[in-house]
């Protein structure tokens, strides 16, 4: 899904009174899957339209994202560290950081 397809498919999410959150990534450090400027939106039922990368940290995003839509419905810089897994297990760590803003609305 191309940047405009994405952003045309969330105008039309929010002017069928569905709530969704813009994120797209800010600043990049290390290796991270994904470059400045990937953009996904996240509707309140968690569907996924485009990506910040996938695994993890993409599940990352999309749980504060949702977070952002239902508790605060205010702008967040959320930093997705890739470095080191909860559990020990590396296989989808990328070994960077990156920045994601959320924009509800």
């Amino acid at each position: 899904m191309t940047d405009l397809e994405l952003l045309r498919r969330l105008d039309e999410l929010r002017r069928a009174g569905l709530k969704a959150c813009l994120a797209t990534v800010v600043e990049t450090e290390g290796s991270t899957p994904r470059d400045v400027g990937a953009k996904m939106a996240v509707t309140v039922d968690g569907t996924i339209l485009g990506t910040v990368g996938g695994g993890c940290g993409e599940a990352r995003v999309r749980s504060a994202a949702i977070r952002c839509l239902v508790a605060t419905e205010v702008p967040e810089l959320l930093e997705v560290d890739l470095t080191l897994s909860k559990d020990g297990d590396d296989s989808d760590v990328c070994g960077g950081r990156m920045w994601v803003l959320l924009e509800p609305g």
